[in-house]
């Protein structure tokens, strides 16, 4: 059984965090394992708070699970301070070999809530960026990263280039929020790009796609796939997954990720808005 260890934060509502990613591992036929950094307080609609995990249960989380299980992917999602990613870092310096660490760098919610501390930034690029075989930031995220805007996809091209001289080795910037009519992502693996264009889809239902995309790169790729294709595979899913989201609360609802699965099954799940609240 392949196995993928997501290091991240946990969101209350489901959609997103750690749930995404075991929902992610799990829909792509891989064991899925965590280590929570933080425990946030939100629902559909915004992030209300954070409580951090200690450093050192962190890094206890981590290193018991590499001293017992062969982990064959590692996907990294929400660290909100200094103290956090470097105790990450220091944990996964100490395994003999490395396998592929795919960095969704988490800044801020949709909601606007930051998660990441803004001097915990240089920290990330600094320590986890090197440790990182891919990183994938949004469009926002790469502005944040890189101190300019993002226009096109030629800008988006350069963003990728830059991110991998800070030390990631290969780059999937995100273009959703690119306002183009479309959602097209530009993969860069250190030497050449590749463009993954796709049609938008006109839904708000968009709550966990980022972490759903980096759980699936890291799922494919403990499956022994090459990035490209790893990618191309983690797009496909993430789009099935948008295109069979669903209304849930009273805000962004989120993807469906086990939608494959329940079609296979015969199963019809329907799930409307609950306006009872």
């Amino acid at each position: 059984m392949r196995t993928a260890l997501t290091i991240a934060g946990s969101d209350s509502s489901g959609g997103a965090g750690i749930q995404a990613d075991l929902k992610t591992f799990q829909a792509l036929g891989v064991f899925g394992m965590s280590a929570v950094t933080a425990v946030t307080v939100q629902n559909t609609q915004k992030v209300y708070d954070i409580q951090e995990m200690k450093p050192n249960i962190v890094t206890g989380q981590i290193s018991c699970l590499f001293e017992d299980i062969h982990v064959h992917a590692v996907k990294i999602g929400m660290v909100a301070s200094t103290k956090l990613i470097e105790a990450i870092a220091g944990a996964l310096k100490k395994v003999g070999r490395l396998p592929p660490v795919i960095l969704d760098p988490v800044m801020i919610s949709k909601s606007g809530y930051a998660l990441l501390a803004p001097d915990a930034r240089k920290a990330l690029v600094r320590h986890l960026f090197p440790l990182a075989l891919v990183v994938t930031p949004n469009l926002p995220e790469a502005e944040d990263l890189l101190g300019k805007k993002i226009t096109d996809l030629n800008g988006m091209k350069e963003a990728a280039r830059e991110i991998s001289a800070l030390g990631a080795k290969m780059v999937v910037v995100k273009g959703g929020h690119l306002e183009d009519g479309k959602a097209t992502d530009v993969m860069f693996d250190g030497k050449d790009f590749k463009l993954l264009e796709n049609k938008r889809i006109a839904t708000q239902n968009t709550h966990g796609t980022g972490c759903t995309f980096s759980s699936a790169i890291a799922a494919n790729m403990a499956l022994g796939k090459p990035f490209i294709d790893a990618v191309v595979c983690a797009k496909r899913y993430v789009t099935g997954a948008i295109e069979h989201s669903f209304s849930l609360g009273q805000g962004c609802g989120p993807t469906q990720h086990f939608f494959d699965l329940y079609k296979k099954a015969g199963l019809n799940i329907n799930i409307k808005r609950d306006d009872s609240i």
